[in-house]
């Protein structure tokens, strides 16, 4: 006996071969699992409670995934719906599987878990001590929560093994960690958490732990005392190589991954391949902790920012990039402060010189001149007037500011009109901390609908 977990691909929205998916649930899985967000494109999407990805985009995935479940009747579940996974993109999701119901004539049962938090109920969880900062989180005070646009707790297997227990059609998930979705399941049905825990680790990100990573599909394969990684794809491979190596994946331990309740460990793990596209895996085990904890994700506005972009090809400028913004660095604060009378508390200033070091800055060991430089200025200030001012002022600087003061004044170009380029407001994360919780679904909540 064993239970079968078909994995579309990495998130929705990336996009998936249809193909290797009609061959997935020919394989008659026990359940599709499909992520439907993280945090990996940062903070604002938290911040504003919206979706990354195109509406559109999204409801043409999700109807074909629908209509991949009406084929076999096993449950559809996405988590970390709408991105970020607050109560508004929940029900943002819901709307559009409520469309593809209708339009598609299903009757369907969805359960719905929502994740936001309230944040004075997180500030009373802080004064009581439940609140602990993860590795390298910022200082959270009381004000930062209260002043936080976006809390969000990270759901784990257990409250989507409640979920599961009402035996839904489709589960539309608010945040989750990307393996709970696909952990639930056989932890449910009794397979040893260790291999299910591992399995979904490796499983997360669809078929990026084989050699074809954009074919999207896989197919997890939990026994009693192993799991199997197969990919749909007849392009795609799992090797023992891609699928070990997907432990490094987002992770900063190789062998513990850190979960709601627990924490899994595959320091004895083994991977073994079966053919030329199969790999079996043995050896992870789940060691359980004392207190089960969440982990909470929050934004706090940080500001509201304009950006200017201007590109310089003039080939002695390109050489002294660095120096000319450095000198722009100087001058501007001067110059910016005289003009609208303010101090340089109340505003920041960013170059970046992309084409040259814009990724690593002071990091960046490469030595090739390049043909252009682009000089992207990044203003932050407290309201989008005065950040909208400060680029303005800017701009003659970024247009003529000369190297020298005996030189014919010089011309960059700016490949815009308007050259500032207003971003509006911008977010930071403010919580990487966990929760302590006396029950798993005490900051989540559950509910049932019926459609059809």
């Amino acid at each position: 006996m064993s239970i079968k977990v078909l994995i579309p691909s990495g998130a929705l929205g990336l996009g998936y071969d249809k193909t290797a998916l009609d061959r997935g649930l020919d394989k008659k899985p026990d359940l599709i699992a499909i992520d439907g967000g993280s945090t990996d494109s940062g903070p604002a999407y938290l911040g504003k409670g919206i979706s990354k990805y195109s509406r559109a985009s999204i409801r043409l995935e999700w109807k074909n995934l629908m209509e991949a479940r009406q084929k076999i009747c096993v449950p559809l579940i996405i988590g970390t719906a709408g991105t970020c996974g607050t109560d508004e993109t929940v029900d943002w999701f819901l709307e559009i599987t409520k469309e593809i119901a209708e339009e598609l004539g299903y009757s369907l049962k969805v359960a719905i878990i929502k994740c936001s938090q309230k944040k004075e109920t997180v500030a009373r969880s802080f004064a009581k001590g439940k609140i602990k900062a993860l590795p390298s989180a910022p200082r959270l005070t009381k004000k930062t929560i209260l002043n936080c646009t976006n809390i969000v707790a990270l759901a784990g297997a257990e409250q989507i093994i409640r979920a599961l227990n009402e035996k839904p059609d489709i589960i539309i998930a608010g945040r989750t960690t990307d393996t709970a979705i696909i952990a639930a399941l056989p932890i449910l049905k009794g397979v040893d958490p260790g291999l299910a825990w591992h399995g979904a680790k490796i499983g997360e990100c669809g078929a990026l732990c084989t050699t074809n990573p954009t074919s999207g599909v896989i197919l997890i394969e939990f026994y009693d005392s192993y799991f199997t990684v197969e990919p749909m794809s007849k392009k795609a491979k799992a090797t023992a190589k891609t699928v070990s190596a997907h432990m490094l994946y987002e992770n900063s331990d190789p062998f513990q991954l850190l979960e709601p309740g627990g924490h899994l460990d595959v320091t004895n793990a083994s991977y073994q391949e079966l053919g030329k596209r199969k790999v079996k895996v043995t050896g992870a085990k789940w060691v359980k902790c004392d207190k089960y904890k969440v982990k909470l994700e929050g934004t706090i506005l940080a500001g509201f920012q304009f950006i200017s972009l201007v590109l310089i090809r003039d080939e002695g400028y390109v050489e002294r990039s660095e120096l000319w913004v450095s000198e722009l660095s100087k001058i501007s604060k001067s110059f910016i402060e005289e003009k609208l009378s303010i101090t340089a508390e109340s505003y920041n200033i960013e170059f970046r010189l992309i084409g040259k070091n814009a990724t690593l800055g002071s990091l960046e060991t490469g030595d090739k001149q390049p043909n252009e430089i682009g000089v992207i200025s990044i203003i932050t200030a407290e309201s989008s007037h005065l950040a909208g001012e400060i680029a303005r002022t800017l701009n003659p600087l970024l247009l003529h500011h000369p190297l020298s003061e005996n030189e014919e004044l010089p011309t960059f170009a700016f490949p815009f009109s308007p050259a500032e380029i207003e971003k509006g407001p911008i977010y930071s994360f403010c919580l990487n901390h966990v929760m302590e919780l006396d029950c798993p679904m005490r900051a989540f909540s559950l509910e049932i609908k019926n459609y059809g």
